[in-house]
């Protein structure tokens, strides 16, 4: 069993990959044979769901709401 930590629902992010803008649904390790890599579970634009790695994500805050 995976333990998920959703603190951070609903977190703005930008995907560096495809430099999109996306919401942050929850945090969770995935563990391999030699090591652990931390992902998140993230909601696209259009509403669906992706898994990514911890490192290809960033916080996102709007400029222009402020």
């Amino acid at each position: 069993m995976v333990d998920k930590d959703y603190k951070l629902y609903g977190t703005k992010i930008l995907n560096l990959k495809t430099q999109e803008i996306g919401l942050l649904i929850c945090l969770w390790e995935n563990k391999y044979a030699d090591k652990t890599v931390d992902f998140a579970t993230c909601v696209d634009k259009t509403g669906k769901r992706y898994k990514i790695e911890l490192d290809n994500i960033r916080g996102f805050e709007d400029d222009f709401e402020k």
